[in-house]
């Protein structure tokens, strides 16, 4: 009887843990693979087009822009304004910093250092999206005709009904007179 336990101890190869462990593991990480290379298209479809992602970012010579005027461009389906701020522009809009303000913000806070002079915001009224002009309004900066928000030289909210600032595009001086946006 004693040997017939000693037999009983020790697995044929069919019975071995270790193998039946290997099994299922194998099993799983094909079902895991499996189930990735089905879900990978749906969660790929969900990436922005080309065509977006080349609008992502766009380049600007800004060198022809002379100082007291702003170019708008298009960016992402948004005009962008890029003003050429003059020395009294700016003067004003760090004279009003600690001004009572909505949405209260520094000039230096808006513009990058080093480059005051160059103000660039999206050119979109934060209240209802029309695209405000400049010079028309208080403070010498934009005016909305929709409903009369007033925005100052640093596009800082001042009159009127919009809730916030005039929003500041991710951008970057990749040299003195290129700017990159987005």
């Amino acid at each position: 009887m004693a040997e017939s336990a000693k037999a009983n101890a020790h697995p044929t190869a069919d019975e071995d843990p270790n193998r039946r462990d290997f099994i299922h593991i194998a099993a799983l990480s094909v079902a895991g693979v499996g189930a990735a290379a089905t879900a990978w298209p749906f969660i790929d479809q969900m990436n922005p087009s080309g065509d977006t992602l080349a609008l992502a970012s766009i380049e600007q010579d800004i060198s022809k822009i002379a100082v007291g005027q702003q170019m708008v461009i298009k960016w992402r389906g948004k005009p962008v304004f890029i003003r050429h701020r003059t020395p009294a522009e700016i003067a004003a809009a760090v004279k009003d910093d600690h001004a009572d303000m909505r949405d209260p913000a520094s000039d230096a806070s808006r513009t990058k250092p080093g480059q005051q002079q160059w103000l660039i915001v999206i050119g979109v009224c934060t209240h209802l999206g029309c695209v405000p002009n400049f010079g028309t309004g208080d403070y010498g900066g934009w005016f909305c005709p929709c409903h009369g928000s007033v925005y100052d030289t640093s596009g800082r909210i001042r009159k009127g009904p919009a809730p916030l600032n005039l929003q500041l595009p991710d951008y970057q001086f990749t040299g003195p007179t290129q700017v990159k946006i987005g």
